[in-house]
């Protein structure tokens, strides 16, 4: 509960301000240091690309169903999957918001880390130091980049999704539904990829956070 209400707190003042500096600077006030916030968001991250995972499925089933068509309303069935559309383009876009966060806090954090190297006396605790920070950095950015290209691969599926639902939007029936066979096969050779990339990159995502 404390650590929800430092967080409304920060909130506050960071869209006063509008800047992020502000904000972690606000947050370390509260007792919430940057490690902590870049922990919280890269599971955000995590957990939003596991549910855009069940949402791009839950669409490919979706659109899979609709060319097995065997009559009644036209009207329902793109009603049907132009909601699955929306609700994966959404997902998508809230993927690419929850890396965005990641992204922001790793950098305030590295250069943070960075900065602070040269205020030890010790050397020894000084190299030590630097060292954790490029290994830190070297697994985010492999996390990262994992991320990032399950994000890509969202963008196809979007696409054909898209394509499917302007097609029926224009030519709503069903000659044009049973036309959508070979489309629907693509699309499942480029979800059956975008779940690889999905579970590759939750996967880095875990690891990196099992070392930070």
């Amino acid at each position: 509960m404390k650590v929800f209400y430092a967080i409304v707190c920060a909130a506050m003042i960071f869209s006063a301000t509008g800047c992020q500096s502000v904000y972690y600077a606000s947050m370390e006030k509260l007792g919430i240091e940057k490690r902590e916030l870049m922990v919280d968001r890269v599971e955000d991250a995590r957990d939003e690309q596991e549910e855009a995972k069940e949402t791009f499925a839950d669409a490919l089933e979706a659109f899979t169903a609709v060319t097995e068509y065997q009559g009644g309303d036209l009207e329902a069935v793109y009603s049907k999957i132009n909601a699955a559309y929306e609700d994966s383009l959404k997902a998508a876009e809230r993927v690419s918001k929850r890396i965005d966060k990641v992204e922001s806090v790793a950098e305030a954090l590295f250069a943070e880390w960075e900065q602070e190297l040269e205020s030890y006396q010790s050397a020894s605790l000084r190299s030590s130091s630097q060292r954790s920070l490029r290994e830190t950095r070297a697994s985010y950015n492999g996390m990262v980049t994992k991320m990032r290209k399950a994000e890509a691969s969202m963008a196809p599926v979007v696409e054909l999704f898209q394509d499917q639902v302007l097609y029926l939007k224009h030519n709503l029936n069903a000659r044009a539904i049973a036309a959508l066979d070979v489309e629907v096969v693509k699309i499942q050779e480029e979800v059956a990829s975008l779940v690889k990339e999905m579970e590759a990159s939750i996967d880095e995502a875990n690891a990196f956070m099992s070392r930070l």
